[in-house]
């Protein structure tokens, strides 16, 4: 009875001949099964032993074939298999010897080429000697990987690995043995590789993890500058006769805008809104602007800060008391009795300053009570600051009006502030305190409401000198309707203004240089703008920045607000906290009433939601930032305009704080977000 053992597609596969044509032969496998085999993937013709046991005997035998002797033996140029299997085995090697040698040949690809259907080519020395040592290094690999992963399997976690945590975490090399150690043992012992390494001692500070895989993703080469001299305002500006007054926190050391009142008592009222210039001083593409454009923001958070520009910039430019500043100024000519904004007049001078008011000294000295008149007001500026509170509360009913309804906060904002900090940046221990400050505060609103008129203002100037810009805009208050960043004016529905750009606050940001840029191409070169301004309308660069910014700024408030919700839950284990007062969400989640607190909670996830509830904290992580609690007691139901300020989409809890989304306001009219 004849058999043949052929190729299918690699696998060696042999049964018996039932019939055979010069082109293909008909085969029956020990299954039972036919198969069509063209002649030419036939590599053995034989009588015995029957084709399973052949194929069992080959593969016992091709274990025991040494690939460094078969390659000795091996002859110069193309063989067959069966050649060299009469020469390793014995001359009269039969298909037992001639099928193992086949296999051997296969399993040992570093030392024999395949050049046709059981045609091979040894390889050269040098090949072989490279192959080898490859060989070795894989196998020295895999050992390097099982003995990585006992250890943390055990509770300890190597040193390589410790070194490599973030980038196997967040961005790993697949290929890396440190990577596949982690993944091994999270196999191994059924546990998610954060908790795996966290249980090995890879993570020593919950805080430093969350900071340093910052640093990790946004600033690998650390944030640092280069020595920078600060560069000066060519030629000479003129001095400015206003005399302004800033209103900041006191940590603010990017002091970027600043107010000043002339004409009171007189029926037209001179308002001075003052812009820190450092656009006059760095130029496009400089090198500043190129350290500039890479940061794109400053990032702010609890006890820290990493600035945009470099110190010796922001001290050189900022609105400090009791000198002389560059700044680009709008003045406002406003009817005292009506309030009405008559003309607009914009400026490049230098200002002087003369007092840096600050939100946590006067919040509560400078009351709405004090700027109508109700009560004393005893602090500096109290007429220029009770026009500007009144001029603010008529600005804002116009762009309520405007907007269709008036914008309502009922929840306040928090600041944060660090006990005991020796070292430039907070270690994560620090005793932290969390107060509360109501959006709107007099002072906020004054701030809010000048700078949203000198945003509007400017972006409809360059409109009219059809000069680009960076524009924020909403098309409607439509629930998912976001708001958008372009190079055209368009409406900004949640603000209520016909445009809007960021220029305010161009030591901080990167888009207000740019737009600062711009508004000083118009103030120099008039009509003539649209030529001599940096960007050009349908400039590829200015949507790049527009881009990259969305994305940066984007990363850097997520990162502000997970090292925010760590603090919250550091003070919550500092105070030994067991219990919150919250109200309902949707989908078992519940905001705490007096923390920036969003968390899970059991037994919530039936009731309406505005409904106010007593809950047991159960857990917290703040390597996680995870928090979950059960319910304790209903206390009631909220007023439903506080509930409806809860209508965004609940956000992941783990690694994110839930965002407050108000409209567009909360970003818009903060000068500076409240963690210093």
């Amino acid at each position: 009875m004849s058999y043949a053992l052929f190729d299918d597609s690699g696998k060696f596969l042999a049964g018996r001949v039932m019939s055979q044509t010069d082109a293909s032969l008909q085969i029956e496998l020990e299954s039972g099964r036919r198969v069509k085999v063209k002649a030419a993937h036939v590599l053995l013709h034989f009588e015995a032993p029957e084709p399973a046991r052949l194929l069992d005997q080959a593969q016992a035998l091709a274990s025991e074939v040494d690939p460094a002797l078969a390659w000795e033996f091996a002859p110069p140029g193309d063989f067959g298999f069966g050649e060299l299997a009469r020469d390793y085995f014995d001359t009269k090697a039969g298909p037992v010897q001639q099928a193992a040698m086949l296999l051997g040949l296969f399993q040992a690809p570093h030392y024999f080429r395949r050049v046709g259907k059981g045609v091979f080519h040894k390889a050269s020395p040098e090949t072989v000697q490279a192959a080898l040592a490859a060989i070795e290094r894989k196998r020295a690999q895999a050992a390097q990987v099982s003995a990585w992963a006992d250890e943390l399997t055990t509770g300890r976690c190597p040193e390589p690995i410790r070194a490599q945590l973030y980038r196997i975490l967040f961005k790993p090399d697949k290929n890396a043995a440190e990577y596949k150690a982690v993944v091994e043992a999270s196999r191994r012992a059924q546990r998610a590789p954060l908790e795996l390494l966290r249980g090995a001692g890879a993570v020593e500070s919950p805080y430093q993890f969350h900071w340093r895989r910052f640093l990790y993703e946004q600033f690998p080469r650390g944030t640092g500058f280069a020595e920078t001299a600060p560069p000066d305002v060519p030629g000479e500006l003129p001095l400015a006769d206003a005399q302004a007054f800033s209103i900041d926190d006191s940590a603010t050391t990017e002091i970027d805008d600043a107010l000043s009142v002339r004409g009171l008592g007189q029926g037209t009222v001179t308002l001075g809104i003052h812009i820190a210039a450092p656009a006059l001083a760095i130029g496009p593409d400089s090198a500043l602007d190129r350290v500039a454009r890479e940061r794109l923001s400053t990032v702010y958070m609890p006890g820290h800060k990493i600035t945009m520009l470099p110190e010796a910039v922001v001290e050189r430019f900022t609105l400090g008391a009791g000198r002389a500043t560059p700044a680009l100024s709008l003045y406002v000519q406003v009817d005292e009795a009506n309030l009405a904004l008559t003309q607009f007049d914009t400026r490049i001078e230098r200002l002087t300053v003369t007092d840096n008011l600050r939100h946590d000294q006067l919040d509560q000295v400078i009351t709405e009570a004090s700027l109508r008149g109700d009560a004393a007001a005893d602090y500096r500026h109290a007429p220029e600051l009770a026009f500007l509170f009144r001029l603010a509360q008529h600005l804002k009913a116009e762009r309520e009006r405007v907007r269709g309804k008036p914008e309502t906060f009922t929840r306040p904002d928090y600041q944060f502030r660090l006990d005991g900090q020796a070292a430039d940046e907070p270690c994560g221990d620090e005793a932290v305190q969390i107060a509360p400050r109501l959006r709107g505060a007099p002072l906020d609103l004054i701030v809010a409401e000048m700078m949203i008129l000198a945003n509007s203002h400017w972006g409809g100037w360059l409109g009219t000198h059809r000069v680009p810009g960076v524009y924020r805009s909403q098309a409607s208050l439509a629930p998912g309707v976001k708001v958008r960043m372009g190079s055209k004016p368009a409406p900004h529905a949640g603000l209520g203004v016909s445009q809007y750009i960021w220029a305010t606050s161009p030591l901080r940001r990167y888009v207000d240089l740019v737009n600062q840029w711009q508004i000083v191409a118009c103030v120099r070169h008039g009509q003539a703008a649209a030529l001599a301004a940096p960007f050009k309308p349908r400039d590829a660069s200015l949507f790049s920045i527009i881009s990259s910014f969305e994305a940066t700024y984007g990363a850097y408030g997520d990162f502000q607000h997970a090292i925010e919700r760590y603090w919250t839950l550091r003070w919550l284990q500092q105070h030994g906290t067991r219990e919150l007062e919250a109200t309902t969400m949707t989908n078992g989640l519940v905001r705490a009433d007096t923390l920036p607190l969003v968390l899970r909670c059991a037994g919530t996830e039936s009731l309406p939601r505005g409904t106010r509830v007593r809950v047991a904290l159960q857990s917290l992580d703040t390597l996680t930032l995870e928090a979950h609690a059960a319910l304790l007691a209903r206390l009631g139901v909220e007023a439903p305009s506080a509930a409806a300020d809860d209508d965004e989409a609940a956000q992941p809890l783990a690694l994110q704080l839930a965002i407050d989304v108000a409209g567009d306001l909360g970003a818009e009219s903060a000068t500076e977000p409240l963690a210093p």
